[in-house]
């Protein structure tokens, strides 16, 4: 497996990949890496030459008061996964390779990004969609793997690239969870063992929204109301938004028909989680 860090040289070599008629598949990470990145590096392993994992903590999409500084860093932890998963090339820059010191472009798309995440945190897809942007022009995918469990995020990555004609078909695969339900995420670590416990809500209020659905109920206010009232049974648990909304959109919908997404973001603690189960009405 080989290990890059300069922009330059991940942009000399993927082109030579393309001149070569390789196939390249990126798995875009902010590492710290865990069975679910891992299952998207499996993805791409059997279904393109050359797996490209990307790890790169984005200041953009962090907003003030968030956790960029304390957010989860080891490199040789990940260097051993991303290898074992099936990983040809990691690509590593500094922040600076990404962000010279004269950057000024962003990318916004507009509509997808101003709700749900979106308006919880204020410029988070906007750093995103440009650091996606930017991978994308220097590793040059064919394809890219991305995890249901950041929906919204996959749908704005989708969409951007619809929009730009960009040549990267985006494959998303489902959430990997942990045993008890949980969805994998980096940030689970920054839980303490009740509050790990606790979180296990989530999952559990998402799975009886989504069986109340298959039963026959098709008002959202009734759904969202129960999904409410047992999550917040859990006393460290703190819902930040609950939404059912048409799954191609993120509309909101007055009656459940069609495919339905149902979002939620909530606080455990001092962690803030989220999740999603899609539902066919």
């Amino acid at each position: 497996m080989r290990v890059i860090k300069q922009t330059s040289e991940m942009a000399r070599t993927a082109g030579a990949l393309r001149r070569a008629h390789q196939t390249i598949g990126l798995v875009p990470t902010m590492g710290a890496l865990h069975d679910g990145h891992l299952s998207l590096i499996r993805a791409a392993a059997k279904q393109t030459r050359v797996v490209v994992v990307s790890l790169f903590v984005n200041p953009l999409q962090f907003g003030p008061g968030e956790d960029y500084d304390g957010y989860p860093r080891d490199l040789k932890q990940d260097l051993n996964l991303a290898k074992a998963a099936g990983t040809d090339i990691v690509f590593a820059p500094h922040v600076s390779q990404i962000y010279p010191a004269d950057f000024s472009t962003s990318v916004q798309v507009d509509g997808l990004s101003d709700i749900l995440e979106g308006q919880a945190r204020p410029g988070h897809f906007r750093g995103v969609a440009t650091v996606v942007m930017k991978l994308f022009q220097i590793v040059q995918p064919m394809v890219a793997y991305v995890g249901q469990k950041d929906y919204q995020q996959a749908l704005i990555i989708q969409r951007m690239v619809k929009d730009l004609g960009i040549p990267t078909a985006i494959r998303l695969l489902p959430t990997v969870r942990e045993p008890d339900g949980l969805a994998m995420s980096s940030r689970n670590r920054y839980l303490n063992p009740e509050e790990r416990r606790q979180a296990t809500v989530i999952t559990r209020a998402l799975r009886e929204a989504a069986d109340g659905i298959r039963a026959g109920e098709h008002n959202p206010k009734t759904v969202a109301d129960a999904l409410r009232h047992l999550m917040t049974r859990e006393p460290l648990v703190r819902i930040d938004y609950v939404a059912l909304v048409n799954a191609r959109t993120l509309a909101p919908l007055p009656r459940l028909t069609g495919r339905v997404a149902i979002l939620t973001a909530a606080w455990v603690g001092t962690t803030r989680l989220i999740d999603n189960i899609l539902v066919d009405v």
